[in-house]
């Protein structure tokens, strides 16, 4: 066995400049030194598992690889000792002394600024050095698994100097112990220390087992005190084993890394409520699983939303080989994929050195594309061959089916035929299937757009400069409901002349259909109150005379003291209808807009106001009555009649001010008691 002299120097790094980045924005948060030393001791495991592996070591039969993380809040420590393959003297005077980077002045000049850390490539062995960010003083304790090799101390104050000589450590393995400055002492509370260690380390590929060691020294004192005639040392070594057989704070073998075939959906399940704590059960799940051309494996679920009440954004956890990196790159996964919860572990991914952010190539791209053609594929599939399912979760899923469609082009193409509409009776429709409904028609797209482009390509090989011009299809409107107690009136008549709508409640649903109208030229989509259709208007009747129309359009105008109100005169099927107010397509999306930039804080006041047509049925009694000048020898009466018919018109729409309403009240009150 060599001998070890004790060293003493300076750490061979510009420590006055590599200490401030480490501290400040290399490691933003404090608490990642628990992930970056149970990671080297995960390392040092697997190297030695290995180093067996190709009989280059010899394991005991009975081997059982572990990590052990000891907090001592008395003596304000922290301890993460592992018993993998250990160092020899050189290792750690390479390994720690040395710190393992090329071009150290080219580092610290180039990526001083911090503008520029997503552009640091590499791994330079830094993670060890995470330790003094929040210790003021760490110590190492190792044993190589080479048996001519003396065991090593090694200890460092602030991180500049170090004092290395022969240690006294027994078994293989490395054991490293931070002295905490009075800053970071919530970290050696054994509670803190769980919460961090599940964050980061829930899936390290090596069991972690956590100790308080006041509670330990407990234990060993109640174990002495039982053992009665047994020594001091054998009640230790009896408590010491039973801590050993606790049960590990993580899991080795995730769920992401099974056979999707051999997963029971009660595992999914719990796996969700586990690593989610959230007790309401997804709706799907994808099970990721690919080796070439590069390495993913993961589980994506579709969680069940509250619109109204939840934040539209969910949890993609990112791992590199079971080690917990971030939540939510948006490199890696879709902005509009944030919505889903899920795991995804690629070891492959290009980290930078802190792993706290990815570089940008192309390699990442393609992950992302995997991500988002899987995503597609699987509610494709379910919108094919378990229709029933599909409707089922749609309530749940078209958010994140809309928003995909708006934020990406390709998952838009892929989707939009699979995207569903609720009509007035409850039914789940496409876009086409409502067309047919209402026109009769079976709509032919897909082979639409292939007779033109057979045409394109027939004109090209016969030597034409451009296909012949398709002729400008005719639209398919597609009414839509957006406020069912609002539109209620609207949705009455359409259901009593056999007309059908879609509901379109959301915010999202607004650029959507400008997307499907922009996807697919035949579309257009139509407030079921921006107009009157052909269906709601009386046409074996006489059309209104000019002249009773200029009377009542004249009459609104100047008892509402409104010059530019626009008024139409229509013979409704529906007699009891009155009045009602519609407003243009146009205004109504303008409206919609406002509404949306005025969620998000923004000042829309400068854009066009809310353009409505006061719509009066002269087949109602009441309207009739007032055309043929029954109340014009009262002109008070008249007046309230008028502004009676208005503002039942805008109660339907759009309600009243508290005001407003009671005055209509009173007004109807007093209304009942002259007619």
């Amino acid at each position: 066995m060599s001998d070890i002299k004790e060293t003493k120097g300076t750490l061979s790094i510009d420590s006055e400049n590599i200490f401030p980045i480490i501290k400040k924005w290399l490691y933003q948060d404090h608490d990642i030194f628990y992930r970056e030393l149970i990671s080297n001791g995960c390392d040092a495991v697997t190297k030695l598992k290995k180093l067996s592996l190709i009989g280059e070591y010899e394991a005991p039969a009975d081997e059982k690889y572990r990590i052990d993380v000891t907090v001592d809040p008395d003596a304000k420590t922290i301890t993460v000792e592992d018993n993998g393959l250990g160092m020899t003297a050189e290792e750690v005077q390479s390994y720690i002394n040395q710190v393992a980077f090329s071009g150290a002045a080219d580092f610290l000049k180039q990526y001083k600024d911090k503008a520029n850390e997503d552009q640091i490539i590499g791994h330079f062995g830094l993670g060890f050095y995470s330790a003094f960010m929040v210790a003021d003083k760490v110590t190492i304790d190792t044993l190589s698994y080479k048996t001519d090799q003396a065991p090593v101390h090694w200890e460092s104050e602030g991180g500049t100097e170090f004092v290395m000589n022969e240690g006294s450590r027994k078994e293989r393995g490395t054991a490293v112990t931070l002295y905490l400055n009075e800053d970071s002492l919530e970290f050696c509370n054994e509670y803190r220390a769980r919460e961090v260690i599940d964050k980061y380390c829930s899936f390290m590929p090596v069991e972690i087992y956590l100790h308080d060691a006041k509670k330990d020294a407990e234990a060993r004192k109640e174990a002495e005190k039982d053992a009665g005639q047994n020594t001091e040392q054998d009640a230790e070594a009896k408590d010491d084993s039973e801590v050993k057989t606790e049960a590990p704070v993580n899991d080795t073998d995730p769920l992401w890394n099974e056979n999707p075939s051999k997963v029971t959906e009660e595992q999914y399940k719990e796996f969700y409520r586990k690593v989610f704590r959230d007790y309401r059960e997804p709706l799907f799940w994808i099970h990721l699983n690919m080796d070439y051309p590069f390495n993913l494996k993961g589980i994506l679920y579709f969680p069940k939303l509250n619109l109204k009440y939840d934040s539209l954004e969910g949890v993609i956890k990112l791992y590199n080989n079971q080690v917990f990196i971030a939540d939510n790159i948006k490199e890696v996964i879709p902005e509009y994929l944030m919505l889903l919860k899920g795991v995804i572990d690629c070891p492959d991914l290009p980290l930078n050195v802190s792993r706290s952010a990815l570089q940008n190539d192309g390699f990442v791209k393609r992950i992302s594309d995997y991500i988002t053609k899987k995503v597609s594929d699987k509610l494709l599939g379910m919108f094919k061959t378990s229709r029933e399912d599909y409707e089922k979760y749609w309530e749940d899923l078209s958010p994140f089916v809309k928003y995909g469609c708006l934020k990406d082009e390709k998952f838009g193409d892929k989707m939009k035929d699979a995207v569903l509409f609720k009509d007035l009776e409850g039914k789940y429709l496409t876009a086409d299937e409502y067309i047919k409904a209402q026109y009769g028609e079976a709509e032919g797209q897909a082979d639409e757009k292939a007779g033109e482009k057979e045409a394109g390509e027939s004109a090209a090989a016969a030597g034409e400069d451009k296909a012949p011009e398709t002729e400008e299809k005719e639209k398919k409107i597609i009414y839509y409901v957006t406020d069912e107690k609002e539109q209620g009136q609207y949705i009455r008549m359409f259901r009593d002349h056999g007309m059908d709508a879609v509901m379109l409640p959301e915010m999202i649903d607004s650029a959507f259909m400008g997307f499907l109208e922009q996807k697919d030229d035949r579309l257009r989509f139509t407030s079921i109150d921006a107009d009157l259709t052909d269906e709601l208007r009386d046409k074996d009747g006489a059309a209104p005379e000019a002249e009773t129309s200029d009377k009542l359009i004249k009459l609104f105008r100047t008892v509402l003291k409104d010059d530019k109100l626009d008024v139409k005169v229509e013979r409704l099927k529906d007699e009891s209808v009155a009045s009602m107010m519609t407003m243009s397509e146009e205004g109504r999306r303008m409206q919609e807009l406002s509404r949306m930039y005025a969620a998000y804080g923004m000042d829309m006041g400068a854009m066009k106001k809310e353009d409505q047509t006061l719509v009066l049925n002269v087949r109602n009694r009441l309207v009739m009555r007032l055309s043929q000048g029954e109340f014009d020898k009262d002109e008070a009466l008249k007046e309230d009649v008028v502004r009676q018919l208005y503002d039942m018109a805008l109660l339907q729409r759009n309600g009243l001010s508290a005001e407003e309403m009671t005055r209509f009240i009173e007004r109807s009150q007093e209304l009942m008691m002259k007619l």
